[in-house]
């Protein structure tokens, strides 16, 4: 799909749960395996956000408790369904770093570390029609990311999904192969969501940091869908 034709949108079912993003497409990016110039301002950043990083602070961080509501109010298990910034920042004090993927991937998950917000990303064209946040019904199709097999979806999820019924990305935990972003990818549609701990403005401050961060290290035309 055209991203000056792709839209997306949040269901009142979705947002009745305190469910909030800011989502742009961002097309003419020239994605890298890296850049010494990004991996320095990571060293830094992760540096300043080892600082006060511990065990007890990941588990009492209001944001990420946040999000662990919202797994509560849909039934799902907070031990199984670790969100995304969560599960970075554990692996930020266990290992004092982040997987290097691509850049582009690289730079939304520095963004989720230090806002503690989730942050994804997928290729355009490999999506089908629109994308709707919405409550999964149990038809929709999922197939994760590094999976060999697509799994059940279990009605009552809330989940990123397009107009063929695929799911991109299962709560906050885990995205599809399908969309995943590549070194091939020029036409990205990003997305920064919060829970109903989460000020508006800091969704808008994290997607203007990714956004700056993405055209300074790899160009492209942004335009705003939701925010």
């Amino acid at each position: 799909m055209q991203s000056d034709q792709f839209r997306f949108g949040i269901t009142d079912a979705a947002q009745t749960l305190g469910l909030k993003a800011v989502c742009f497409v961002i097309e003419g990016v020239r994605n890298q395996h890296t850049n010494p110039e990004f991996e320095k301002l990571k060293t830094h950043t992760l540096a300043q956000v080892s600082k006060d990083l511990s065990s007890e602070a990941i588990q009492t961080d209001p944001i990420l408790n946040g999000f662990r509501a919202l797994h509560d109010a849909v039934g799902r298990s907070n031990r199984k369904n670790v969100a995304s910034p969560e599960s970075l920042l554990k692996l930020v004090l266990q290992t004092g770093g982040l997987p290097q993927v691509n850049l582009l991937v690289d730079m939304y998950n520095l963004v989720s570390v230090k806002t503690r917000l989730s942050l994804g990303a997928h290729d355009l064209r490999a999506i089908n029609g629109n994308v709707q946040l919405r409550l999964t019904d149990g038809s929709e199709t999922f197939w994760p990311m590094g999976s060999d097999k697509p799994k059940i979806v279990s009605p009552g999820e809330y989940a990123y999904i397009d107009d063929a019924h695929n799911v991109l990305c299962r709560l906050e935990v885990r995205q599809c192969e399908r969309t995943k972003i590549s070194l091939d990818t020029t036409d990205g549609f990003f997305i920064v969501q919060g829970n109903p701990t989460t000020p508006a403005d800091s969704l808008h401050e994290a997607a203007n940091e990714l956004l700056t961060l993405i055209k300074r290290f790899c160009g492209g035309r942004a335009r705003l869908l939701l925010a």
